[in-house]
């Protein structure tokens, strides 16, 4: 089954579907059976897509976990009330005081945020590493490493790791990996192909694809996802099942708004590397980016988030550059249908290890669904409003 056609039959069994085109919206806290011998059985089978407890799941989650196991390949998926909780929710069920984790340094900030203030504090050492090292990480490793994280590309800085690589790594010392997926989607990355053990998703992006729910969803291989099922059961995370129903009618046109996306973001960033103020486009997939080859071997396409760097400029002009948009609006998130516009004065306070080679500030982008000619208007005038502010 060809990928587009995959992503309008996943989690569409009969059992889940009835008579109707998508999963019904199963809303239950409790659970109730007619004979002990039914009771026992859901208790016995809880986690094989059996109706136990709303925390468990209903048909719905279950339909959207089955979607998302057979987009990424895993054995099971565990799902989240947002992406941050996927990834502290998969950090937590393989770690423990006195593990070490390896964490790459162009994690996203909140995940920086969780090994900071909570992760250490629980006694558990962090060592964060080059995300170009590749092979090499096996100069990092401990006695008591058990998580290698990856994040590829990085969501800021765009850096692209070798999965392949660390996995093969991580594998002769029964270490567990976690990839942070989000950027790929379920569709532009295979990452159980690429020996990951546990894949995370922030599914408030490309899965939803509208900026309107909160879901987190982590994906293991058939050795992971019992420790990762009841851990996560165990800390109590779950999501709606209005989420899930509305994370399932997003899948079905992940493909042709990532295929739009795409189109657009390669645009853009072929205008704005032609452009006198900027330093360097952060795009893995132009011929240009340090990590193109890899991204080249890993992924089947892009999307609308990339960043590009000024050869300078001042917090005022960096100020009037994303302030009276016509079409970027300043927010956080990203893989809504709008486009999305945030600054960084100074990426080098985001690191441990590495060290940032450029010096101008960083502005992020996310290209919507917007007519590409509109949003070349709108970064035309922001250049103008750049040039203009001493």
């Amino acid at each position: 089954m060809k990928k587009d056609t995959r992503l309008i039959h996943a989690g569409r069994r009969k059992s889940y579907t009835g008579s109707v085109v998508n999963p019904p919206v199963v809303r239950a806290s409790t659970i109730v059976f007619d004979t002990f011998a039914q009771l026992k059985h859901a208790t016995q089978n809880r986690g094989n897509r059996v109706p136990f407890y709303g925390r468990r799941g209903t048909d719905t989650h279950f339909a959207l976990q089955d979607a998302i196991c057979e987009l990424e390949g895993g054995a099971g998926c565990a799902l989240y009330p947002c992406g941050a909780a996927a990834i502290s929710g998969a950090l937590l069920a393989f770690l423990q005081s006195g593990d070490h984790l390896l964490m790459v340094d162009s994690a996203y900030e909140p995940t920086r945020s969780l090994c900071d203030k909570l992760l250490a504090g629980l006694g558990i050492d962090i060592t964060y590493y080059d995300p170009q090292i590749g092979a090499a990480i096996s100069s990092l490793i401990k006695p008591n490493t058990k998580v290698i994280f990856l994040e590829s590309p990085g969501s800021l800085t765009f850096e692209m790791q070798d999965i392949p690589a660390i996995t093969a790594v991580a594998r002769q010392h029964n270490i567990v990996t976690i990839l942070d997926n989000t950027w790929a989607s379920p569709i532009l990355c295979r990452p159980f192909e690429l020996g990951v053990d546990v894949s995370v998703q922030s599914a408030t992006k490309y899965i939803v694809g509208h900026s309107d729910v909160m879901l987190g969803t982590a994906s293991a291989n058939e050795k992971h996802w019992p420790q990762l099922r009841e851990h996560s059961y165990l800390m109590g995370y779950c999501a709606s099942a209005d989420d899930a129903y509305t994370a399932l009618r997003g899948l079905r046109t992940l493909s042709v708004r990532l295929k739009q996306h795409e189109q657009s973001a390669l645009k853009v960033a072929n205008w704005l590397a032609q452009r006198p103020e900027v330093e360097t486009v952060l795009h893995p997939a132009l011929a240009t980016h340090p990590g193109n080859s890899i991204f080249q071997r890993d992924f089947s396409g892009s999307n609308g988030l990339f960043s590009f760097v000024l050869k300078q400029g001042s917090q005022q002009q960096v100020e009037a550059f994303v302030e009276s948009m016509a079409h970027f609006k300043m927010g956080f998130s990203w893989g809504g249908f709008e486009s999305l516009i945030t600054a960084t004065m100074k990426v080098q306070n985001l690191r441990s290890v590495t060290t940032w080679p450029y010096s101008g500030p960083l502005i992020r982008l996310h290209i919507g669904l917007e007519d590409v000619e509109d949003l070349l208007a709108d970064l035309e005038a922001a250049f103008g409003r750049f040039n203009q502010t001493s």
